[in-house]
């Protein structure tokens, strides 16, 4: 049926009955587990012929629609004189003095449903409706009842469903719509680009056959197209509800949100939201969630409902601008408003960490929707290290010896907690070995007592110390690191003065991607540099079973001129190699008109080659990338690569950072790239593990920590020269490790006709 509309009992009563502010910017992280642990105690309790966790599920038809809902209901209650109580059980961490009979509408409303559709399905004129409160630290419980006739229950879900009928009847319409353009949409270009059908119909077969693709497809081919042209295409079929396009750059965040809406003008009726992370959204000046604090988050859930229809009834691409105009003229949270917004959208361009990491993840995307949603993961080999980071944790001891010191006398639980911490770290100076590859269970055990007394704290004071707060974060995120770890993991622990900084840190990532991205009907890796695939493959958590694509670069051989000069750009020979090297580039630049962008290894090496380069060539215009640019300076930046111009710019940036990946200068606006040396990463403590632990478990370490990273940048560095098929220009490859086979051999097939050049 197309008249159809899915809802779980929550949701629906959450939309119609949530009231009130955004609570707080600290939101208690055990809740979850604990809530879980205070539910089974109380249904632990249960008569025998009592049941719990009771799936439900009725339709109910209104004008022209049917709403299906379900859910769980927590405890049915069967007594000797044939009557039946529905319990919902609410843990909470506030005191139970504080909740009275009618403090959350929206938990009566939840259980006064499951009621219904019980009563209904049972045929019965009557049913008591109860709510218990449990205190998930002291377990202390308190009730309310009510009794309610059929007829007052009938009442109450059909005044439910008027308040969501007009939000539901837009939704509906549009996903008809949606459907119906979908079927009809044609590809938005007169032709395909060489490669670019073999890449969509790889992406349309893999969310058929409900698979995981790998895709190594060079630059030019139009990846973003490729992947979101039949995964919209499956959307027409029924084979999915959502796309999640995800991505780590603002600048291929920009080109998927093109994609759609060049689609959206060739006639698709699609809904696209982009989450941006809170603390570039936010409003104010200092990210605090409170109502106290912040205009937009109180009385957020009174406005939100109606925020949610107008963009949804006005707009199709709701990018960060979008987004922000409608907060403002709804006075609404922009960033809780645009996490709303995706649960309604078909199409959710974000950060990696919203589906991989365990500490953000959009928690209200349920299993049956993962089912119905496609991940399109961009730049897919940015997310190994992200996919690290994540997984990884860290804590100083300096931090719990300030709240031990803050806390004495004001809170002893808390300064006691700090300070058994503070005393084992300091017991770890004492110790020789300081990489470990057991979890130290101790120290997890007194970091999540920690985590615990600070907790109560954090709920019952509404102004904490910030300190407390990132303290507490950082112990929390260190709890949840500690149950993950296994053998993919290790410990170190670094030394400096009296500071002692102690890492969980992933080695290994995979299983962790495996486990997040569980559930999707289908996963779409790709990215230009995805090579060699073994080792994506391997380090992204893919299977035997899992698709396996590479499409060769379309463009001309003829286009590129590729260079290689083998002077050493070691460490230890870059004085004896700085002047050949810049009578070299001098060369390059005399013999190539146009912009150039030079790359190397690390920001002091950049800069002492800039230094020389300006002292032999002081009439070349140049541009250096500073450390931490702020976006405004990064357009600023690349806007002064500007075409067919009587002065050249020549560009000094790093491998790696944010000129070398995702920049598009088309045409004359660049004609030549050079990078210096072969971007193996900074020789260093976490690299020698990762290296170590590879080869403990058969693989090459020194390739998996040092060599396949480091030419991924160099590839991706040289990918910014040639983007269309009308572009050309050279690479030059400077180092002499580039004419080892290991390196050739990582070389895309379009660089290899290459010209080795020497100095005179």
């Amino acid at each position: 049926m197309t008249n159809v509309i899915k809802i779980s009992v929550r949701h629906l009563v959450e939309y119609v009955y949530k009231s009130g502010s955004i609570e707080s910017g600290f939101r208690t992280a055990t809740a979850l587990t604990d809530g879980t642990k205070a539910h089974q105690k109380i249904q632990k309790t249960y008569g025998e012929n009592d049941q719990k966790e009771v799936y439900v599920k009725t339709e109910i038809p209104y004008e022209n629609i049917v709403i299906q809902v379900d859910g769980r209901c927590d405890g049915l209650l069967f007594h000797e004189n044939g009557s039946v109580t529905v319990d919902e059980i609410k843990s909470t961490m506030h005191p139970l003095d504080i909740i009275e009979e009618n403090s959350y509408p929206v938990h009566w409303a939840q259980a006064c449903f499951y009621a219904y559709i019980y009563a209904k399905d049972h045929e019965l004129a009557d049913i008591t409706v109860q709510l218990t409160y449990v205190h998930v630290k002291t377990e202390k419980q308190k009730r309310f009842q009510r009794f309610m006739p059929i007829a007052d229950l009938e009442a109450f879900v059909v005044e439910v469903v008027q308040k969501y009928a007009a939000y539901a009847k837009a939704r509906l319409q549009h996903k008809i719509n949606r459907n119906t353009s979908s079927k009809e949409l044609s590809f938005p270009f007169a032709m395909y680009r060489e490669g670019q059908r073999k890449l969509a119909g790889s992406v349309y077969k893999t969310i058929q056959d409900k698979k995981v693709l790998f895709a190594k497809a060079s630059t030019g081919i139009g990846k973003t197209m490729s992947t979101i042209f039949p995964a919209v295409k499956a959307m027409g079929e029924g084979r999915l509800q959502r796309i999640f396009y995800l991505t780590a750059k603002t600048i291929t965040r920009t080109a998927a949100e093109e994609a759609f809406r060049l689609l959206i003008e060739n006639g698709l009726d699609i809904k696209v939201v982009t989450i941006t992370a809170k603390d570039k959204i936010c409003f104010q000046e200092e990210t605090i969630c409170t109502a106290e604090h912040c205009p937009f988050a109180k009385g957020y859930y009174d406005r939100i409902n109606e925020a949610i229809l107008d963009i949804f009834e006005h707009e199709s691409i709701m990018t960060r601008p979008v987004i922000e105009v409608y907060a403002r003229k709804h006075r609404v949270c922009p960033f809780e408003f645009s996490l709303d917004i995706a649960y309604a959208a078909d199409a959710i361009i974000c950060d990696y960490n919203y589906i991989f990491d365990p500490k953000v993840s959009l928690k209200r995307l349920l299993e049956e929707q993962k089912k119905q949603t496609a991940l399109l993961v961009d730049e897919a080999h940015n997310m190994v290290d992200r996919a690290r980071e994540m997984y990884s944790a860290e804590l100083f001891k300096s931090d719990f010896l300030r709240v031990k010191k803050d806390y004495k006398g004001i809170n002893d639980a808390i300064a006691d907690a700090a300070k058994s911490i503070n005393v084992h770290l300091a017991e770890k100076r004492k110790r020789k070995n300081l990489i470990e590859k057991e979890l130290d269970e101790k120290l997890a055990i007194l970091v999540e007592k920690f985590a615990e007394v600070t907790e109560v704290e954090l709920v019952q004071n509404e102004n904490p110390s910030q300190h407390l707060l990132d303290t507490y974060f950082a112990a929390n995120t260190f709890s949840k690191i500690s149950r993950l770890y296994d053998k993919r993991f290790t410990t170190y622990v670094e030394l400096e003065n009296r500071e002692v900084r102690v890492k969980l840190f992933c080695l290994d990532p995979s299983y962790l991607i495996q486990q997040m991205g569980k559930g999707f009907r289908s996963k779409i890796f790709f990215s230009a540099t995805l090579a060699p695939a073994n080792y994506y493959k391997n380090l992204l958590g893919g299977t035997m079973e899992d698709y396996v694509l590479s499409i060769p670069s379309p463009f001309a051989r003829e286009n590129i001129e590729v260079l290689i000069q083998p002077l050493s750009t070691r460490y230890r020979d870059r004085d004896h190699t700085l002047r050949p090297m810049i009578r070299f580039i001098m060369d390059v630049l005399t013999k190539t008109a146009g912009n150039f962008l030079i790359f190397f290894p690390s920001y002091s090496y950049m800069n002492t080659v800039f230094e020389a380069f300006k002292q032999n060539a002081p009439d070349i215009k140049t541009i250096v990338q500073d450390a931490g640019m702020s976006e405004s300076l990064r357009e600023e930046f690349l806007g002064k690569f500007q075409p067919n111009v009587e002065q050249r710019i020549v560009g000094f940036a790093v491998l790696g950072g944010i000129f070398s990946e995702g920049v598009d200068l088309k045409g004359d606006r660049l004609r030549g790239v050079i990078v210096v040396g072969v971007g193996l990463p900074q020789i260093g403590l976490e690299r020698d593990i990762i290296k170590d632990y590879f080869t403990s478990v058969g693989q090459n370490g020194f390739d998996y920590a040092y060599v396949y990273p480091g030419m991924n940048k160099v590839l991706q560095a040289g990918g910014r020269l040639i983007r269309s098929d009308s572009d050309q220009g050279t690479i030059v490859l400077i180092d002499d490790r580039f004419l080892q086979p290991k390196y050739q051999a990582l070389l895309p097939e379009e660089w290899r006709h290459f010209e080795i050049v020497h100095n005179q």
